[in-house]
């Protein structure tokens, strides 16, 4: 994402509106509806990943920081650019996992558009995406489950803090 696009609809001035109203006229129902969707547009700066080739990413902040919607659409964007992808979900329990990061007012069901939703597959602890890409869910208080299953990229969600 170009800083550029983001500083427009950041921009409260007159020019700034002026620019989101003409957008606003070009754009059908449909396209207006989905920008509500656009993380990218919608997060702030440190809601986002950090740019570059790294290997971990956490996030420590107190409640109503964004933890859980920063996650999740960490796990959405990974999903998107790669069909292969297989990522595990460890929380502090199964339900915990199932709750916050899966359908929880932050979760990935709800951060999806519509008709973009994965499926939540809860006897098997999977969701999956339209394009091929997995994530399992895992208790953290049961660490030999993740023993076996091969995954390309991992998140692990706490109280105060978010690892991806």
């Amino acid at each position: 994402m170009k800083d550029a696009s983001r500083d427009i609809f950041a921009d409260r001035s007159e020019d700034g509106a002026k620019v989101r109203r003409i957008l606003s006229k070009k754009l059908d129902q449909t396209e207006r509806n989905s920008f509500a969707y656009l993380w990218e547009y919608i997060a702030r700066t440190e809601q986002l990943p950090p740019p570059g080739d790294w290997q971990a990413w956490m996030i420590m902040a107190g409640r109503g920081f964004g933890k859980s919607r920063a996650g999740a659409e960490w796990v959405r964007m990974v999903a998107d650019a790669n069909p292969d992808a297989r990522i595990a979900l460890v929380s502090s329990s199964l339900a915990e996992a199932r709750a916050v990061m899966v359908e929880g007012e932050s979760g990935l069901l709800a951060i999806c558009r519509p008709g973009h939703k994965p499926v939540f597959e809860p006897s098997l602890h999977r969701i999956r995406f339209a394009n091929g890409a997995q994530a399992q869910l895992f208790s953290a208080a049961e660490p030999e489950t993740l023993r076996g299953p091969q995954h390309s990229h991992a998140c692990r969600a706490g109280p105060d803090r978010i690892i991806c």
